[in-house]
């Protein structure tokens, strides 16, 4: 008999094997609290843009987590467009015997009414290996306009080759454009994290180890290269005092540009991070404390970001238009930061 390991995805318990499923909760799964998985034992960065680390099997041959599909919760804007950009996502880095190589991924994407080309755009959700499975951590917007939208699927994965089942995963821009009676899928990012760094300052250090900061393989790898920012990492950390939070997006996999405009993003300069989840509660579920979310955001700001967004529009603050609200950040708190 294969030997049951457990991973997480998402503050979620997966035990691999028939008996349990991998990430699959929208808003619903993720109210109950996180089951902290350390950071500093998430996948490491590897050349093809994912975090990674090989594990080998105790026995001989590999057991996988079964696939669950992810699914919009309540407060969802636009949920339907969500669940079109994470559909795509789990088809192309899902896959039993047989099912691997580029091909069989045009398959799949094809089999959703979708251009087979965007499998050529996957990059690290198609790792060489006979089988994998994703679960998706959560599906936040980049950004929803009336005719577009960008949504960050924010992803684990493994996959097996014999007896060696490696542990990754990686965050995919995904960008859509209005049709009916779905959106379309147009175009795929995954996210390119850069290689870790020979020796990483302070705060990154404490970052990764600090249980209550968990972040998801992309943001983990961000985190090693040593392009974050520390006025972003000392501001996790200060916020990890009084909350218990999950990342979505750190520096990569989120548009270069604010959706929509010309105008520079503060993640891919490395000088934001989002929140998707607080003390195990969805920022978009309308049965989060309101209190809970207003307090993170003004925490935020008072660890120094000059532009926190969120679900509701603040008052106050230290600084003029400080706070900000709009459909895009229903389901995250963004915090941003000018060095």
């Amino acid at each position: 008999m294969v030997r049951r390991r457990a991973f997480l995805v998402g503050g979620l318990g997966l035990a691999l094997g028939a008996a349990c499923g991998c990430s699959g909760g929208g808003s619903p799964a993720a109210s109950s609290p996180p089951a902290s998985p350390a950071p500093s034992s998430s996948p490491a960065s590897s050349a093809a843009s994912t975090a990674s680390a090989s594990a080998p099997a105790s026995q001989a041959s590999a057991s996988l987590p079964q696939a669950v599909a992810w699914r919009p919760g309540p407060g969802e804007v636009e949920p339907e467009v969500k669940l079109r950009a994470v559909e795509v996502v789990e088809a192309l880095g899902t896959w039993g015997p047989g099912g691997q190589g580029l091909e069989a991924a045009r398959g799949r994407v094809a089999a959703l009414g979708l251009p087979p080309g965007l499998a050529d755009q996957a990059g690290p959700l198609l790792p060489a290996a006979a089988e994998a499975v994703v679960g998706v951590v959560y599906a936040q917007y980049g950004g929803i306009l009336s005719d577009s939208a960008s949504v960050l699927v924010v992803c684990r994965q493994w996959s097996a080759t014999g007896s060696t089942v490696t542990a990754g995963g990686t965050t995919v821009d995904v960008r859509l454009s209005a049709a009916s009676p779905r959106w379309d899928v147009t175009a795929l990012h995954p996210a390119e994290p850069g290689p870790a760094a020979a020796q990483l300052p302070d705060p990154a250090t404490r970052v990764l180890a600090q249980p209550r900061i968990v972040l998801p393989p992309a943001a983990v790898a961000d985190v090693r290269s040593g392009a974050v920012h520390d006025s972003v990492l000392q501001a996790m950390l200060a916020l990890a005092g009084p909350y218990a939070f999950q990342v979505s997006v750190v520096r990569s996999g989120h548009p270069l540009d604010v959706f929509g405009t010309d105008r520079p993003s503060d993640h891919p300069v490395g000088r934001a991070f989002d929140t998707w989840q607080i003390d195990g509660r969805a920022v978009v579920d309308p049965a989060t404390p309101v209190d809970l979310v207003d307090g993170f955001m003004r925490a935020a700001a008072a660890a120094g970001s000059y532009n926190v967004g969120g679900p509701r529009q603040l008052s106050g603050g230290a600084a003029a238009n400080q706070f900000f609200t709009d459909r895009t950040h229903r389901d995250h708190v963004h915090a941003g930061f000018r060095t």
